[in-house]
Order: C-alpha cells, then sequence, then structure tokens
C-alpha cells in the first residue's frame, strides 16, 4: 500500500502539471490508438518479465524461496515505476488531459479529471497484477481465484484515493465561494496549510468507518482467539471501537493494521491467516504492535509529514520555476508556442518536482516510517514482557508470507533486522528508551529544518529574491523581443524600484518618457521616485514636483494626487500639500489610513524651504 500511495502521488503530479490549452497537432483517434499500442507493449512485457521469472522458478534457479519472493516484489516495484511512464506519455505526448477537458463538466471539476487519470493508471497496474498473478499463488501458496486477486488489490489499495477524492470535491465546490477568490485566504499559504491539515484530521477520524466497510471488514466473531484478544485489550486499558476481521486477498494475507486516530473511530484489523496461523500469545504480541502505533501517535506524524510535503512543495515549485526560466533553451522552447514544445518545457518542469517528491517519501519519510515500526516492535515487547513472542509472529509471517525474512522495504526494515533489534534488548533494556529519544530527536529535527525551508522558500528573503529575479528575467526577454512596447519597460521600472534598485528604475523611467512623454504612470512614478529616494545623488525634489504636476494633469487620480501632495511637501510647500491630499482623500475608496497618515505628516511637521 505504502509503494501505491507514492506512485498515486507521482500520478496525480503528473497530470497536474501537463499542459491543457494548446490543440494538439494529432487527432482524438491518433490518441486512442497510441494510448492501447502503448498499453499492448506494456502488457506484453508484463507478461515475458512474470513468465521468465516463474520459470527460474520451476527450473530450480532460485533455491531460496525468500529469492522467488524478492525477486518477485523488485519486478512489481519495476513495472509500476514503468506503468508510471506510461501514464506520462498519455499525459504529455497524447494529450489525455485536453481531451478530457472537451467532456461536458470536466473542465469545472478537477476531480473527475483526477479520476479519470487514476483509473487509466489502476487499468496499468490491473495488468500487472494479471500477469502477475502466477509467480504470487505459488510464493504465497495461495488458492485464490485470479479475479479475485485483482479484485483484492483494488479493494486495498482504492482507499488510499479517498482523501485526495473528498478534498478535491471540496476544492472544487468552494472554487466559487468568496474564501478562495483571487487573494482570499484559502489561496494563501497559511490558509492551503491550515485547512489541508484540519481537513485530512476530521477525515483521518472519520473515514476509517467507510474503509472497514469497503474493505468488507465484521467484528472478530465470539471464540478462544477472538474473546482472549477481546480481553487481552481491555487489560492493557487500550481504547478502540471494533476488533475486526480483514478479509483483504480472501484473509489469505498474513498482516494485521490499526485505522483512526481518535478512539471512538478507532479499529483493530486482523486478517484470517494470521488468526490461523498464530498462536493467542503471538496475536497478542501483533496486537501489542499496533498499540504502539496508536500510543506514539505515528498516524499523526503521517499527516505532519504530508502537511511538511505540501508547504515545502509550494515553495519548492517557485524555486524550480526559477531555474527553468534561467535556462534560455526552455525559454526558447516555450516561446516557440507549437504543441510538442510546450509539452516538452511542462515535462521538464515536472521533473525536479518528482525527484523532490520520490527523495522527500522514498528516504525521508521511510527513514521515520521504518524507526516507527521499531518504535512499535520494541513496545510490544515491553508490553509482553518479553521480546520472544514478538519475534516468535514475525518469523511465522515471514515463513508463510514466501520466506521473506531477508527481504527489505523502504517502509519497513526486514524481518531478520527487526527480530535481531528485539533480541538486542534482552542484553540492552536501555535500547528501548534510547530509540524512542532518537525518534523524538530526529522528528525535532525534521521539523526545524522544514520549518526554515519553508520559510526561506514561502515567505523569507530567498522567495522575494527569486520571485524578483524570475520577473526581471522574463521583462528583459520581452524587452529584446519588443523593443518599443512600453508595457515591459514599465513593469521593469516598478519592479526595480520595489527591489531598492532606484539608478535603474530612474533610467527605464526616462527612456518611456523619452518614448512617450505624456505617459501618466511613468511620469508619476519617477516624480515619486525623485522626491523620497534615498540616494542623494538621484533626488532631484524640483523635476520631481513638475512631473507630478504632468501626471495629475493627465490623470488626476487619487494615487497621483498623493504624489503630487508629497512633492509638494517636501519642496516645502505644506499648505499645497494638505490641499492636495484632501482632494486624493475625497477620491480615494480605500486605504483611508494612509492618506489620513500622510494629511497628518503635512499638519504635523511641515518642512521648510
Amino acid at each position: 500500500m505504502f509503494n501505491n500511495i507514492i506512485y498515486f502521488v507521482v500520478v496525480l503530479l503528473i497530470f497536474n502539471i501537463s499542459y491543457a490549452e494548446t490543440p494538439p497537432d494529432d487527432s482524438l483517434f491518433y490518441s486512442l490508438l497510441m494510448l492501447f499500442l502503448s498499453w499492448a507493449a506494456f502488457a506484453a512485457y508484463c507478461r515475458h518479465a512474470f513468465r521468465s521469472l516463474l520459470q527460474k522458478a520451476h527450473g530450480g534457479r532460485l533455491r531460496d524461496p525468500g529469492q522467488l519472493s524478492g525477486q518477485y516484489q523488485r519486478l512489481n516495484v519495476r513495472l509500476s515505476v514503468l506503468a508510471i511512464f506510461l501514464f506520462a506519455l498519455a499525459a504529455y505526448l497524447f494529450h489525455l488531459k485536453y481531451w478530457l477537458n472537451l467532456i461536458p463538466g470536466f473542465q469545472l471539476f478537477s476531480v473527475l479529471q483526477g479520476g479519470t487519470a487514476i483509473a487509466l493508471f489502476l487499468f496499468y497496474l490491473c495488468t500487472i497484477w494479471f500477469f502477475g498473478f502466477p509467480v504470487y499463488r505459488i510464493t504465497v501458496e495461495s488458492d485464490i481465484p485470479k479475479a479475485v486477486f485483482i479484485r483484492s488489490h483494488l479493494r486495498f489499495n482504492l482507499p488510499i484515493l479517498f482523501p485526495w477524492l473528498v478534498l478535491s470535491l471540496v476544492y472544487d465546490l468552494s472554487a466559487l465561494s468568496p474564501w478562495t477568490a483571487p487573494g482570499g485566504f484559502l489561496n494563501t499559504l497559511g490558509g492551503q496549510l491550515i485547512f489541508f491539515v484540519c481537513f485530512i484530521l476530521l477525515l483521518m477520524t472519520v473515514m476509517p468507518k467507510a474503509i472497514q466497510y469497503w474493505w468488507g471488514c465484521r467484528p472478530l466473531p465470539s471464540s478462544g482467539k477472538g474473546d482472549a484478544l477481546r480481553a487481552f485489550l481491555e487489560e492493557k486499558g487500550f481504547r478502540y471501537r471494533g476488533l475486526l476481521r480483514w478479509p483483504i486477498f480472501e484473509g489469505r494475507m498474513m498482516t494485521a493494521g490499526i485505522m483512526g486516530i481518535v478512539p471512538r473511530y478507532r479499529y483493530v484489523l486482523v486478517t484470517d491467516a494470521l488468526l490461523e496461523y498464530l498462536n493467542v500469545d503471538e496475536l497478542k504480541a501483533v496486537l501489542a504492535h499496533e498499540m504502539g502505533h496508536a500510543k506514539y501517535k505515528h498516524l499523526v506524524f503521517y499527516i505532519l509529514f504530508f502537511a511538511g510535503f505540501m508547504a515545502l512543495s509550494l515553495g519548492l515549485s517557485d524555486l524550480y520555476l526559477y531555474l527553468v526560466y534561467s535556462q534560455p533553451f526552455l525559454i526558447h522552447l516555450l516561446s516557440e508556442g507549437d504543441p510538442h514544445s510546450v509539452t516538452l518545457f511542462h515535462l521538464l518542469m515536472t521533473l525536479p518536482m518528482l525527484v523532490t517528491l520520490l527523495v522527500y517519501f522514498r528516504y525521508i519519510m521511510g527513514f521515520f516510517m521504518r524507526n516507527f515500526e521499531r518504535q512499535a516492535d520494541l513496545y510490544s515487547a515491553v508490553i509482553m514482557g518479553t521480546p520472544a513472542l514478538t519475534v516468535s509472529s514475525l518469523e511465522k509471517i515471514a515463513l508463510i508470507s514466501g520466506s521473506i525474512r531477508d527481504v527489505p522495504s523502504w517502509h519497513h526494515f526486514s524481518i531478520r533486522q527487526r527480530v535481531d533489534c528485539l533480541w538486542r534488548t534482552l542484553r540492552n533494556p536501555g535500547l528501548i528508551r534510547r530509540h524512542n529519544r532518537f525518534v523524538l530527536t530526529s522528528f525535532l529535527i525534521y521539523v526545524s529544518v522544514i520549518s526554515l525551508l519553508v520559510y526561506l522558500l514561502n515567505s523569507g528573503p530567498v522567495k522575494t529574491h527569486l520571485t524578483h529575479s524570475l520577473i526581471e528575467k522574463a521583462l528583459v526577454e520581452q524587452i529584446r523581443n519588443e523593443p518599443s512596447t512600453v508595457a515591459p519597460y514599465l513593469n521593469l521600472a516598478m519592479l526595480y524600484q520595489e527591489m531598492g534598485k532606484d539608478q535603474e528604475s530612474r533610467r527605464l523611467y526616462e527612456q518611456i518618457i523619452d518614448m512617450n512623454p505624456r505617459h501618466p504612470v511613468a511620469l508619476n512614478n519617477l516624480a515619486w521616485l525623485l522626491v523620497t529616494t534615498p540616494q542623494d545623488a538621484l533626488r532631484d525634489i524640483p523635476r520631481g514636483l513638475e512631473l507630478a504636476k504632468r501626471a495629475v494633469a493627465l490623470e488626476p487620480s487619487a494615487g497621483f494626487l498623493d504624489t503630487l501632495a508629497e512633492a509638494y511637501y517636501q519642496n516645502g510647500q505644506a499648505a499645497e500639500a494638505v490641499k492636495t491630499i484632501q482632494r486624493a482623500m475625497a477620491k480615494a475608496k480605500d486605504n483611508r489610513d494612509y492618506y489620513q497618515g500622510q494629511l497628518e505628516k503635512f499638519l504635523g511637521n511641515p518642512k521648510s524651504s
């Protein structure tokens, strides 16, 4: 499931960044044909890869059963990555989003677009599961039918999408709300993060109830093992809503799980295979492991990790955009305007975000997930009074699941590593306390680093510098291509003025006035610069007043009158400044506090000539 979380996030990222505005040169028939042919090639490769693995197993070249399990899992990962590549082809070369947007309602609701994209990717995954089933059957010695195997995969993985589905629908429906209007609260970084965290927390409290129905879970029947496990949870004072049978993969998967942050909606899940092969004490050790996840609030940490990635990616997206726009080759691609060049441009923009996503989840979040599992293992050993029962349950799970004792994953240590760590607690009882301290320290370091990066990339000087540099490069390029157009000169002059580059700003304003002596904005902005700049060499107060008068004569707006009032004040004509700012206040529809402050300055601190 954890691999598929990353897969789905990558697929949605690829789809959302893909470009859909320019009509493609190719027809809808061509796109559909290429989709089919690429899938057919993918299906043929899946069939060949799994057949080759099956032949190795039957030919005796995989003597250790664990080798077959390891190679089967690695092949699934490789084919899943290939499926993502296939989806990228559909998004960028076969114009998936463009064609979907032609369907009524799809352009308005992103959840419809994203849902269709996910459905296509799930079809690719079903292809992998279809051809991989014979290897799975001999790996775990299962007799479930192929259709049940594929359906179980879908039922197991689709709940991953529930939060995204509801969140996307809420965003779509709230798009018309004033809260999400341009400049609205939900369009700010803080607003998005608060909304995301609160929404996911709410969803995580009630979603487990829906998921248990989706998975077909039922209360564990009253029996020797069932009653013993309920009594164990009650004895330990563990609060939960229900102890459920988990019939995923017809109950043949050797696993247990816990869902829910708050006890009212917290469920403990146990598969039939686990109940069948483990004795009561081993099952208690498994439940103690799940209790450890609740004890240390691991589900809450996972929400924080997703929120951290969201905040980080918002800042990094601007950084990557700056890097892209700093490359002349990519700017040239975008300026060409043809569909293929634009597609390639957006594909190259996607790659840095994909790398960030994989590094974040695979290595940063994966590090914490592995250590959270170890923390839960150690908690189980403490609850049971000995690591022996937890070790025994892990060894049985490894054996019956296809001899996977030495097969690690990015989110779990291998069972051998987990067992070795548990046995070390007998020789070194302080290991448990040290590991808990290690996890806490690591998380505090993570929070500190992520918080600093989020600040620097989203609201700090790095963000401001990148934004200014990006806009500057774009405007310089536009001036180079349109040397007789005033607008880019004016925008660049205002940018330089905001950046404090008054000399460069004055040069551009002078150039605009040479091009158009009656340009009111250039006259007004240069007047303000000349009377307020802190650089003595650039100040020219008398000329600033003359320019401000020319601007007001052309356009007597509140903002231009404010500049004229400031120019009068700087020239020692306080009475004229007061009259002018009062005219500005009469015209102003907003910023009343600012104009009042200007009036008080002119009244209380008149400058002498």
